[in-house]
């Protein structure tokens, strides 16, 4: 608004400092004009053209006021185009910075609003999440309380079938105490999910308040919106209306406080009484629709009181049925309590047989296979683990694991494949080769926590590498050395032989003899 109305000030300004500069000017000539009519004709034609000229100065001012004023009613113009979707529309010069305080305050509350929806917004997303981790927990609380009924049920089959074989095994205890473990681990696993369910659904009913709090002030700065610019719309067109000329004229036209607040009374008390007749017209009509609900029977008065009889016959007959159906459960839960012992007795048998049979299916075998097979998984597992370390230093892609259907087994997980679970049996020459090569540093690695292994020889292989798994596999061995072990290679690569500045050569001689040739080598006899 400034920068529209400050063109127009700069240029009014000057104008009417010109303006005044002329006035002046004028009635310094009237003056002078008036002093030279005394002095007869000698001065009435200079006087005449001076006023002439104060008469041509006076109309090119008037001219450049009106197209001043001219400007500023265009500016004005486009403010109230630039306002009249805010329903600011009776712009004026004099009414600029009332309207700017108006504008300024209407912003501010937008704003407060914007920053309340935000906050909804937030605290929305973060009882989202709420609600997504409670119901993971449900989930894993149903799941719990499904392996819990399970046990249950399996260990009811299990007590079912030895109740047949109780006599043989008789013996003290109570098999109520397992019974009761699993019935209080299933009570507070049921209670458990019944806690995560409310609190759900706490968190579902406050997210569900929350949004529709959110549509509502969302709805609420809409109408709030459409009902300012209407209401401003409104307000000007009953000024126009009415014929005043702007809000000033209106309100020195408007009644007294006084009366306007009386009348508003009695606006209200009309409003209230007619809310009023209203509910009071709603209950009537629901008490009358309550009783044409009823549907009273136009049965004669013998079939309804034969009903009654009827009902009342067969009341008593379900009461019999109930108190013969009370009568076998009292005699169940007698029988029940004197085979209690028994039962815990047959329970507490059956947990050693579990135990017992736990352990024969770990170790039990008449020739010890299993057994060896169990002791030899753990300590393949140990190499395992070892060998995993060394492959780690030469390649990020493989990773060995036991064969779960036959533990003394490997297989490999290449993890350039989605994780694929491979067999040792399908892998090329050289990934055969750095596995094993793997397998043996792990082995000399376990070995070498009782017995000092400082030598360490490899047999051919380098050949099926390519050069990348061969620099890898030559940098594994080299920091071997440098922890103080002698490594030896035997092979007939000639780029490994480049890389290898110590070197032993064996030279093939007649009738099937050989010599060595290197580093501390000597012949120590002849022919």
């Amino acid at each position: 608004l400034h920068s529209l109305l400050e063109p127009v000030g700069g240029r009014i300004v000057p104008a009417a400092d010109r303006l005044e500069k002329g006035m002046q000017v004028l009635r310094e000539s009237l003056e002078a004009a008036r002093a030279a009519a005394a002095e007869a004709d000698r001065g009435a034609l200079a006087a005449q053209h001076r006023q002439e000229s104060a008469g041509q100065l006076l109309e090119r001012l008037k001219k450049e006021s009106a197209e001043l004023q001219d400007q500023l009613e265009h500016s004005l113009g486009l403010l109230r185009d630039e306002l009249g979707p805010f329903g600011c529309e009776a712009v004026a010069l004099d009414t600029l910075d009332p309207l700017l305080d108006q504008l300024a305050l209407r912003r501010e509350r937008w704003l407060a609003l914007q920053e309340q929806k935000a906050e909804l917004d937030r605290q929305i997303a973060a009882l989202t999440m709420q609600t997504g981790h409670q119901a993971e927990q449900i989930r894993q609380e149903e799941a719990e309380l499904g392996r819990q009924r399970e046990q249950r049920d399996a260990l009811r089959r299990q007590r079912d079938a030895l109740a047949r074989d109780r006599q043989e095994l008789f013996g003290d205890g109570r098999p109520d105490d397992e019974e009761a473990r699993l019935a209080g681990a299933v009570h507070a696993a049921e209670q458990e999910l019944e806690a995560a369910r409310k609190g759900a659904a706490a968190a579902g009913e406050e997210l569900n308040r929350l949004n529709a709090r959110v549509e509502e002030l969302e709805k609420a700065v809409a109408t709030r919106d459409v009902r300012l610019r209407s209401s401003a719309e409104a307000f000007q067109a009953g000024l126009r209306g009415a014929g005043f000329a702007g809000e000033e004229d209106f309100v020195a036209a408007c009644l007294p406080e006084a009366e306007r607040q009386d009348l508003a009374r009695r606006h209200q008390q009309l409003v209230d009484e007619e809310t009023r007749l209203v509910s009071l017209e709603r209950e009537k009509a629901a008490l009358l629709a309550a009783e044409r609900g009823k549907r009273l029977t136009d049965q004669p008065r013998d079939e309804v009181e034969r009903q009654q009889l009827q009902l009342i016959e067969n009341q008593r007959q379900l009461q019999q049925e109930i108190g013969g159906i009370r009568h076998r459960l009292q005699e169940n839960e007698r029988i029940r309590e004197s085979q209690r012992e028994r039962l815990a007795a047959i329970g507490s048998q059956q947990r050693e047989c579990d135990r017992w049979e736990l352990l024969h299916g770990l170790i039990g075998s008449a020739d010890g296979k299993k057994y060896r097979n169990f002791a030899q998984g753990l300590t393949f597992e140990i190499m395992v683990g070892h060998a995993n370390r060394q492959l780690r230093r030469m390649t990020d892609r493989y990773l060995l694991v036991r064969d779960e259907r036959l533990p003394l087994d490997l297989n490999v997980i290449d993890s350039y494949q989605a994780g694929e679970v491979r067999s040792t049996r399908n892998l090329s020459g050289g990934e055969s080769f750095i596995v094993s090569l793997a397998l043996a540093l792990g082995l000399s690695q376990m070995a070498s926590r009782k017995v000092r292994i400082d030598s360490l020889f490899l047999d051919e292989g380098f050949g099926t590498l390519d050069e990348e798994a061969l620099e890898t596999a030559l940098q594994t061995l080299a920091g071997l050395q440098q922890d103080g072990k002698l490594i030896g290679v035997i092979s007939h690569v000639p780029a490994l032989r480049e890389r290898i500045a110590t070197r032993i050569r064996v030279q093939s001689g007649p009738g099937g003899r050989s010599t060595i040739a290197g580093p501390g080598c000597r012949q120590v006899g002849g022919e």
